[in-house]
């Protein structure tokens, strides 16, 4: 089956999904952290930065989100999720490729954090992030120019 990777802007009336998204996505790894979440702060972290949200769709069906900023001097990913059923299919890999591709262009890192347990930070690394800063709950990782362009 061919994958058609888009995206779109999220309106308000993907609140409901987004919210929903985050906690499938979200609360496993927070709880390892040792972060309860109520929905309404999950809320929220959704409405923040909302202007930022790319609604990320395979095969015009909307299977995740990319927060996504263009700030003075980087490209930060505010939040990265995907639906479950979505993950280990190399879609993240392809967004991530995308989201390279604008870096490259704009002439700007691309920077993100990264719950120290999350497994994602794995697919990070593999695609040429570096951890930049630690604290006790997340990585602060970045792909420069360099390494964008070359993985």
């Amino acid at each position: 089956m061919k994958v058609s990777i888009s995206f779109r802007a999220a309106t308000h009336k993907d609140v409901g999904f987004l919210l929903g998204l985050r906690k499938i996505t979200m609360d496993q790894h927070l709880s390892v952290a040792g972060i309860a979440m109520s929905d309404g702060q999950h809320l929220d972290r959704v409405n923040e930065f909302f202007e930022d949200s790319l609604i990320i769709l395979v095969n015009k069906k909307a299977v995740g989100l990319l927060m996504l900023a263009v700030l003075q001097h980087s490209l930060h990913i505010r939040q990265f999720q995907l639906m479950p059923k979505f993950q280990g299919l190399g879609i993240g890999k392809k967004v991530l490729g995308m989201v390279k591709k604008k870096a490259v262009k704009l002439k700007r890192p691309i920077t993100l954090n990264v719950l120290l347990k999350n497994p994602a930070q794995t697919l990070y690394r593999r695609l040429g992030f570096k951890v930049i800063g630690e604290n006790e709950l997340e990585y602060q990782m970045s792909c420069s120019l360099e390494d964008c362009s070359s993985n």
